[in-house]
């Protein structure tokens, strides 16, 4: 039986929509408890995530580490995945080795390099412009405004290089087996810190919604960033919200391939869809062009699994 959605851009999910995201994790969730306001809270999201046979996610804040939020939610609603993450931006005290190696104790599963914070990273700033911004921007140009922000935050060393800080994060991060995940980036640094971050150890990396426009990474830069280990994330809100087309996630997809991609939601936002229904209706738009019901799966169920498991 097909499920109807309603919404800005409606479509009819199938059930082979639905069968193609069973056991899915969603590694990059928005939901309440934040700063932000939230459609869903944490506890609501692990009880969708059940009744439609999802498997987990990851609690994602821009602001906040969510570690220990995380293990209350798998104790509350038994049968989730719930993994917590840090976003290594200035609310934690940017790129601060103390916070991932306390992350790492306590079973933190992501650490995110900076996304708000991120020097590549311009929509939150007062000149950053007023077109399709994110959710998070008026927060960001509200601390701007009351004079307590600081400089944006690169990876980078002023040769060019990875930073002393970076790589003392990107040691931790090793030691603790937890996910690398990009952020908001640029290429100019997504390049040498994954090629920093493999020679010092670190097995599992993520490239961060890689057609959002802070990266808009190319095809062919997410073809050799695969070649280099990491798995390439596709986010459902870049292309629902307009800002990427739908037909360079499924070209992207098909350059790099399946077995080096990974959707993820980025849901949470209160006038974006449901979380659990967004990921059906990513699913839909990829068997709609030409994806099959087992390809959908790897990529929703199987790699991230890789990852989190």
């Amino acid at each position: 039986m097909s499920t109807h959605i309603s919404n800005a851009q409606a479509v009819t999910v199938s059930d082979a929509a639905w069968e193609a995201i069973q056991g899915a994790y969603d590694l990059q969730v928005h939901v309440a408890p934040d700063v932000i306001e939230r459609r869903t809270d944490d506890i609501d999201l692990a009880r969708d995530f059940l009744a439609r046979g999802l498997r987990g996610f990851v609690l994602k804040s821009h602001y906040i580490p969510t570690a220990e939020r995380a293990k209350v939610v798998a104790r509350a609603v038994p049968g989730i995945e719930s993994y917590g993450a840090i976003a290594l931006n200035h609310s934690i005290g940017g790129l601060n080795a103390v916070a991932v190696e306390i992350a790492g104790r306590s079973g933190n599963k992501i650490v995110w390099f900076p996304t708000v914070d991120a020097a590549n990273e311009t929509a939150g700033r007062p000149d950053g412009g007023n077109e399709k911004l994110p959710f998070w921007a008026k927060i960001q140009r509200e601390i701007a405004a009351a004079g307590i922000t600081r400089p944006p935050i690169t990876v980078l060393d002023s040769q060019g290089g990875i930073s002393e800080e970076t790589r003392q994060c990107l040691e931790l991060i090793a030691k603790y087996d937890m996910i690398l995940a990009t952020g908001h980036l640029g290429r100019h640094e997504i390049f040498p810190l994954v090629l920093v971050a493999r020679e010092l150890g670190v097995e599992r990396i993520v490239i961060t919604h890689a057609e959002f426009p802070s990266q808009n990474l190319t095809g062919d830069e997410q073809w050799e960033l695969a070649g280099m280990g990491a798995i390439i994330e596709h986010c459902f809100t870049t292309y629902h919200t307009n800002k990427a087309p739908w037909e360079a996630v499924y070209a992207n997809i098909r350059r790099a391939g399946v077995e080096h991609s990974m959707l993820s939601t980025d849901l949470g936002q209160a006038t974006n869809p449901p979380v659990v229904e967004g990921f059906a209706m990513f699913a839909q738009r990829l068997l709609d062009a030409g994806f099959t019901v087992a390809e959908i799966n790897r990529m929703s169920a199987a790699v991230p699994a890789s990852l989190v498991e």
